[in-house]
């Protein structure tokens, strides 16, 4: 208890300081010193002790900045070299361990192609094909996470060239796994095996080798720690294949995740920023009524608040509707419905609900969202709707610009 205390009691020191002009940096190097080591729960519990002592909760959250400097510090210790078991060039390259050990297996299967027969290369080859499908992942993590960070640094080769080889090895794969379906007769097995596989192997293979011997180790030359830590933190987005993540690593980027508290912020009057970037409020109010359906806005007491005025709307909306309750913006047939789907979002039973009707020649899909916060609280219900005569009628792919 006296050590809880001590903790709390540094906490509301370092706190009222921060108020008065003390450093993000500054606090951290303080909290090091005196108080060491914390788990995210902990700090919870020292805050919410403070909380109960009278602090206000708006100058306890001047805090969090420095717990999540805190957790990014612990994960910076913990990759500080490639060797490192939660290192991203070390996860990148266990990945292509296991990647071999795949392709190994496909290569020891097509050297008996003479002696197999359709039944064996579909049962035998075709899981193995699927199973190498996970390889998109590690692509997409390289292309999403490894390429915009050493475009920073003016390094844009491997975004222009290494991307269009990643693909190809996509449409390889795609193609091997299309023709050993068609596959019928024992004499196109060779022909499948020389004009899909092999080349499908050879440049998986020539991009693993491409990766260790050019790409990490620019990488390693170029990148920050800093940089690292943030690849790491947003490689838990885009998953891994193969491999578990080292457990230490995840329970860090955990914490540091609940550290973090991301919300939007005005900068200059016209810019606002969101944790996944920035946008001008012009550009915002273009972008929305660009978007190809129509949104309408519903706050937590069932007011309409907002609706995208696009040219091509589907129903009717006028601003005058704008501060109306949504109740009295249906007729009175359906707002047993209104209430029922209200109700359960604001109780937390469902999430969305979704509806399609015949109207005007068009067929048009209506979906109702609950809007919620990082803690689950109700924020309002979003409506969105569009016309899908046209995507309904889709067939095959698009792929050329035309």
């Amino acid at each position: 208890m006296d050590e809880f205390l001590n903790k709390k009691e540094v906490l509301k020191n370092i706190i009222l300081k921060l108020h008065k002009g003390l450093s993000i940096n500054e606090a951290k190097e303080i909290f090091e010193n005196k108080v060491g080591t914390i788990t995210s729960i902990e700090i919870a519990e020292l805050e919410q002790s403070l909380i109960n002592d009278g602090l206000s909760p708006e100058e306890i959250k001047k805090f969090c900045n420095v717990h999540a400097l805190l957790f990014q510090a612990a994960l910076t210790k913990n990759i500080s070299q490639e060797e490192s078991t939660a290192h991203p060039i070390y996860l990148f390259k266990l990945e292509n361990r296991e990647i071999e050990k795949n392709t190994d297996i496909i290569k020891e299967k097509i050297k008996n192609k003479d002696s197999y027969n359709i039944e064996q290369i579909k049962q035998e080859l075709k899981p193995l094909l699927l199973k190498l499908k996970g390889i998109d992942i590690h692509y997409i993590r390289k292309e999403h996470l490894l390429f915009p960070f050493l475009e920073k640094y003016g390094f844009m080769g491997p975004s222009k060239v290494m991307w269009g080889k990643d693909n190809e090895i996509r449409d390889l794969l795609r193609n091997a796994l299309l023709k050993v379906d068609e596959l019928n007769n024992q004499s196109q097995i060779n022909e499948y095996v020389n004009n899909h596989i092999t080349p499908l192997i050879e440049e998986i293979e020539g991009m693993i080798f491409k990766e260790e011997k050019i790409l990490f180790p620019a990488s390693l030359e170029k990148l920050s720690l800093d940089d690292w830590v943030k690849i790491l933190n947003e490689s838990e987005e885009v998953g891994y294949i193969f491999i578990e993540k080292p457990k230490e690593t995840s329970s860090l980027i955990k914490e540091l995740k609940q550290a973090v508290i991301e919300e939007p912020e005005i900068k200059d009057g016209i810019i606002i920023s969101y944790p996944s970037g920035e946008i001008k409020l012009k550009e915002l109010m273009f972008l929305l009524n660009t978007l190809p359906v129509d949104i309408t806005f519903i706050d937590k007491d069932d007011t309409v608040k907002y609706f995208t005025d696009n040219k091509n709307r589907i129903f009717v909306r006028t601003k005058s509707i704008i501060g109306r309750k949504v109740q009295n913006c249906h007729p009175p047939q359906s707002i047993d419905n209104v209430e029922e789907i209200l109700k359960s979002f604001k109780e937390g039973k469902k999430d969305s609900f979704d509806f399609w009707i015949n109207f005007k020649e068009k067929l048009v899909y209506i979906k109702y969202f609950a809007l919620r916060d990082n803690n689950k609280n109700y924020l309002g219900t979003l409506e969105v709707t569009q016309d899908i005569t046209e995507i309904k009628n889709l067939k095959g792919e698009k792929r050329l610009l035309k």
